[in-house]
């Protein structure tokens, strides 16, 4: 797999900063010394797994750490010893894979420092081997600081009964703290920065820092193993692999930006340097994290400028429709990246694998916007003449077969049919995660008039979704949009939380939890939802 950005790249990052001249050892994330993150672990294997933590020596200057890794807490029966480095020119972040543990085992470890002292003890685990009965995986995605409180990383770090987490992206945002969701006292209360958008390696590195200065982030990567994808914001909003809607010509150049946060991404978090890779959990699972984003990805299409050419609006928009949008060049994962996937599900299935699980960033299921009408709106609220305008026409678009979300893989309609092509060859028993809408979605998938698998949406940690804009009933909207949309099978528009995926041979459940976020830290659960998908149905029913 190649690399998403160039090396060329990654040095100019290293020395972009806006307003300064300061090189590499300049550009630390944060202040204090010693263990000054916790510790995390992720993308593991049958037999290995990345361990990290984040040490600043008194001094500065790098730092050789001891890494140990037992099979009881107190450290009595260790089980692999190594070392890791690190230093400024890693923002102080190091990483370890012992390669020779045991598989489906959970571990301890810490990393001593050269004066003997210790990081916290983190807990973690290898990937099972063989037949295994149940796996549980909680699926979190889309964390803005300065919308609400991370309660959900809270509650499933409190848990016992988890196997893994995967986190479908939006692990960070890059935008501004007083962004018009924002509220002012929780982004200054946390301490999120920089205050201004992220922009430059020495932001993207100041903003993971102040979020994993979150205690409940700080236990989520603690006491269980993660699997993270970045999605837009870890780069900038909107982000395709030649720009970004959210990158500006005054922002320097794009290439220069995008290594810069790839680069932040790969120090902070817990996971190996492929774009993509594919996991096997014992004989119930494959689990295939994809790069929908920054690799491959064809620039997003605007619809408006289709419509202003010298036709009437249908007949523009039709052109639009079966032209542009309907272009089999355009891509969001790539041909190399395409190639790989089906390749490798045909495999999986081959090897009698009973779930194929594809793990990415934006929702895979058509979806078109219903007609929104008053309910949609609070009491005594009416849109802008404006907004009602921009809704106007995107329903007269949804109506003609032109879908709204072109960000989605709605934007991306040839693609989606070669993903489906190769999920029916292969035969798979496809369950796609995704993330990115910041609502909860569980849609059945159709390739010409046969089931093709399911998709189960996650909610954010966070994030504000459609009350956002519309602050009516959700259960209105809800219900419109089940009655526009016939292979969607239920919907939450309006709550934050966070999903878990129960999978057994013959049956996998996911299960939406909902708790609050906006105001006040709590692991309070307000509600839960619960849909089945039965082995070789491809359907999801109610559970």
């Amino acid at each position: 797999m190649s690399a998403t950005v160039s090396r060329r790249a990654l040095l100019q990052a290293a020395a972009l900063f806006p307003l300064s001249t300061i090189g590499i050892e300049g550009a630390g994330a944060a202040a204090g010394s010693g263990f000054t993150h916790s510790v995390a672990s992720g993308d593991p294997g049958q037999r290995s797994v990345v361990l990290w933590t984040r040490y600043v020596p008194a001094t500065g200057g790098d730092t050789r750490l001891r890494v140990e890794v037992a099979e009881d807490r107190g450290f009595a029966r260790i089980v692999s010893r190594g070392f890791a480095a690190a230093g400024p020119d890693t923002d102080y972040c190091a990483h370890a894979r012992p390669d020779d543990l045991r598989p489906g085992r959970w571990y301890y470890y810490r990393f001593v420092a050269p004066d003997g002292g210790h990081s916290p003890v983190g807990r973690t685990r290898t990937l099972p081997q063989g037949k295994l009965d149940r796996f549980r995986i909680a699926v979190v995605s889309c964390a803005n600081a300065t919308s609400g409180w991370f309660n959900a990383y809270a509650h499933a770090a409190a848990r016992d009964d988890l196997d893994l987490i995967v986190h479908t992206g939006d692990y960070i945002y890059e935008s501004p703290v007083d962004r018009s969701d924002a509220i002012g006292a929780l982004a200054q209360a946390r301490g999120i920065a920089p205050r201004g958008e992220a922009v430059s390696l020495a932001d993207y590195r100041l903003r993971y820092a102040s979020y994993r200065d979150d205690p409940a982030l700080q236990e989520l990567h603690r006491h269980y193993p993660m699997i993270v994808m970045w999605d837009d914001h870890e780069t900038a909003n909107n982000a395709w692999s030649g720009g970004a809607k959210n990158h500006g010509a005054g922002e320097g150049a794009w290439d220069v930006r995008k290594a810069a946060g790839v680069r932040a991404f790969r120090e902070w978090l817990p996971m190996g340097g492929a774009d993509y890779a594919a996991y096997q959990i014992g004989d119930l699972a494959t689990l295939f994290r994809l790069e929908t984003r920054l690799l491959a990805r064809s620039r997003q299409l605007e619809v408006a400028a289709a419509l202003s050419g010298g036709g009437t609006f249908a007949a523009n928009a039709a052109a639009f429709r079966d032209g542009l949008l309907a272009d089999p060049a355009r891509t969001m994962m790539g041909a190399a990246q395409e190639r790989w996937l089906a390749s490798a599900m045909a495999a999986s299935t081959a090897a009698g694998t009973r779930w194929q699980l594809l793990v990415q960033q934006v929702i895979v299921a058509p979806t078109r916007l219903p007609t929104i009408g008053a309910a949609w709106y609070a009491p005594g609220v009416t849109p802008t003449a404006k907004a009602a305008l921009e809704l106007t026409t995107a329903n007269a678009l949804a109506r003609l077969g032109v879908p709204t979300g072109l960000d989605r893989w709605d934007g991306y309609p040839a693609a989606r049919e070669r993903l489906f092509d190769s999920v029916a060859r292969a035969k798979a028993e496809l369950i796609v995660l995704s993330g990115d809408s910041h609502n909860a979605w569980a849609h059945d998938l159709v390739h010409g008039s046969r089931p093709v698998g399911v998709e189960l949406a996650g909610h954010s940690v966070s994030s504000l979704g459609l009350e956002k804009r519309f602050g009516g009933d959700p259960g209105a909207i809800a219900r419109d949009y089940l009655l526009t949309n016939p292979g969607l099978k239920w919907c939450d528009t309006s709550r934050r939380g966070y999903m878990v995926l129960d999978l057994a041979r013959a049956e996998a459940v996911g299960e939406w939890l909902f708790l609050p976020s906006r105001e006040s830290r709590s692991t309070v659960i307000e509600g839960s939802h619960r849909m089945a998908a039965e082995r070789g149905a491809r359907r999801l029913t109610a559970a």
